[in-house]
């Protein structure tokens, strides 16, 4: 591992997005969403209408995708897949994708591949201070309540809250429950609860766990 590597990990929702942009622009690093990765990968299937649940297909796939992250932006072959991933479609076959070995190996060693280029970067998902990268300067597992979780989530594009609530609580089981790389607390990780507190008083608490 090289230069300063801030790890988020945490369940979808939860705030890790957010307070990991707004981190990273506050050390000066640069900021790598995996999560968008896997929905990257599962965008780049459904587009060529591979099954999602196809383990060997989307693996090979996983290792032939173009896939750039470009601030904000996710292009997939060329293509600019920034909406479409966080589509619903998208969003209702990505846990199967992300549950795929194969796919999480090759996007793990993207991810590593990601920090050494860069020298460091604040780095979000779901097991990247368990997995990606256990040596990390800081490790976070950032969490809220799931009816927190889903208000945000309809504030931002609508639907409805108690049907919003039982999906994430599914993929939250799913996340944790799957075989490889699960959703958990990693070992040293400082866990952060954000159902009570506005992001710019994370933010600060985040920069003060920072090592001298």
């Amino acid at each position: 591992m090289t230069g300063t590597v801030v790890a988020i990990d945490g369940p979808a929702g939860a705030g890790k997005s957010t307070v990991g942009r707004a981190v990273a622009d506050r050390l000066d690093l640069d900021y790598l969403d995996t999560g968008a990765m896997y929905r990257a990968v599962t965008f780049a299937a459904l587009r060529r209408g591979v099954d999602p649940m196809d383990e060997q297909t989307v693996a090979t796939l996983s290792a032939a995708v173009d896939l750039r992250i470009e601030g904000r932006s996710v292009f997939v072959d060329g293509v600019d897949a920034t909406i479409e991933i966080r589509g619903r479609e998208v969003t209702s076959a990505v846990s199967a994708v992300a549950a795929n070995p194969a796919v999480r190996a090759e996007l793990v060693r993207r991810q590593r591949a990601w920090v050494a280029e860069r020298g460091g970067g604040v780095v979000e998902g779901r097991d990247i201070g368990s997995v990606v990268f256990p040596d990390a300067t800081l490790k976070l597992y950032i969490t809220a309540s799931p009816r927190v979780r889903a208000e945000r989530r309809v504030a931002e594009i609508g639907g409805d809250v108690d049907e919003v609530e039982r999906s994430i609580i599914d993929r939250d089981r799913k996340d944790s429950t799957r075989a490889d790389s699960p959703l958990t607390e990693a070992t040293g990780a400082v866990v952060v609860d954000t159902s009570d507190l506005p992001i710019d008083a994370v933010v600060e608490q985040v920069l003060e766990l920072m090592p001298a």
